[in-house]
């Protein structure tokens, strides 16, 4: 008689860091012999997305290719629920599997609710407390815990944030899945350093400075908090012993801003967005990183570097309750001291750099898929 077909697990991402936090995921779902693995891509950010699909040696097995330029968040969620609808009508998953607070993974739980699929949220229970900060993942977030069943925390403050909604059921604290894809990453690029050897010419024309790595993308900074965050780029680069790497985001809201503020600075090199790998490398060359995203306040510490997050909150509170990160706005004026502390005061620097990171052991995924396993009493 034939065994019983292994049980479905649908993987949805769309994006650079979902696909980061899952490539891992992926890996240990589809070394599990109990279950069968069908990932489902909406790219909804299409070139960064397959940057990480090809070093990471992932190739989807449905891609919906939803990127359109200018697209507006209703219009996205729209095509995402029809779209990703028509995939589990198609594949008919017992499980679904999203990650974190993208439209990607509030729409695929939605759709997956609709059909009463199961749903695991990879990177559950992350809170600002402010539904407009980050604008809209928190609220993303936010929709998803009620429809899974299976919450993997990556820390002890992302369980207490769901128990505070009453969500204690089903979570599991795991660690960061994004601390699994760096130490793989690292290992990949010691044994062949060619994948992030194009930075070697930045490390050569920096050599002896003190390297800030930027990264500024958000909506909520749009504007105003851009400016700001512009014209402290330029003072700070405006010292002799600092150098600025910044991969741009090429939203026009964040290059014409740039443009306009920084012009042809010889210590500020703007550069195309990285692929994961020379990302990891621009981390390991900073002595700090400026930003105002969300996974690079995990990856940082992990390497000792000290964050300064140009938000007024996170979603990611551990990094700063470690003393790894520290909040310090869109003020450009309070930018440059945090900035220029760390340069000039080593004790300083010392505190952040080696405290302690809060954000897991690499061991996220091989947990991930052994309790969704389990899950099915398998």
């Amino acid at each position: 008689m034939a065994s019983p077909p292994h049980p479905k697990v649908l993987v949805i991402f769309g994006t650079r860091p979902e696909a980061i936090k899952l490539f891992p995921v992926v890996r240990a779902l589809r070394q599990d012999p109990r279950l069968h693995t069908v990932t489902c891509v909406t790219a909804q950010h299409r070139g960064l997305l397959d940057q990480v699909l090809a070093i990471a040696g992932l190739t989807p097995d449905i891609d919906l290719d939803l990127m359109e330029a200018g697209q507006t968040l209703d219009r996205l969620t729209a095509r995402l629920l029809i779209g990703l609808g028509e995939v589990m009508d198609a594949e008919r998953p017992d499980r679904v599997v999203v990650q974190g607070d993208t439209a990607t993974a509030m729409v695929g739980a939605l759709a997956a609710y609709y059909r009463k699929i199961p749903v695991a949220h990879v990177e559950a229970g992350l809170r600002s407390g402010d539904i407009y900060h980050p604008w809209p993942e928190e609220v993303n977030r936010r929709i998803v815990a009620p429809i899974a069943d299976l919450h993997f925390a990556p820390t002890e403050t992302a369980a207490a944030a769901l128990a505070r909604e009453a969500v204690t059921t089903g979570v599991r604290v795991t660690g960061n899945t994004v601390i699994d894809a760096l130490h793989w990453t690292r290992e990949r690029i010691a044994a062949a350093p060619a994948l992030a050897a194009d930075l070697e010419a930045v490390a050569a024309r920096f050599a002896g400075k003190r390297l800030i790595l930027v990264t500024t993308h958000r909506r909520e900074n749009f504007g105003d908090g851009m400016a700001a965050i512009a014209r402290a780029i330029a003072r700070i680069a405006d010292r002799d012993d600092t150098a600025v790497l910044f991969p741009m985001h090429p939203n026009p809201n964040v290059v014409g801003v740039m443009d306009a503020a920084l012009g042809a600075r010889d210590n500020v090199a703007r550069i195309a967005p990285l692929d994961y790998p020379h990302f990891i490398r621009a981390l390991e060359l900073s002595d700090i990183v400026l930003t105002d995203s969300g996974g690079v306040q995990e990856e940082a510490p992990a390497l000792g570097k000290p964050v300064l997050v140009m938000r007024d909150t996170t979603e990611r509170p551990e990094g700063v309750a470690a003393g790894t990160a520290r909040l310090v706005g869109t003020n450009e004026d309070r930018i440059v001291s945090e900035v220029f502390t760390l340069l000039d005061d080593k004790g300083a620097y010392s505190a952040m750099a080696r405290a302690h990171n809060p954000y897991g052991d690499g061991r996220a995924s091989i947990r991930i898929a052994g309790i969704i396993a389990d899950a099915f009493g398998l």
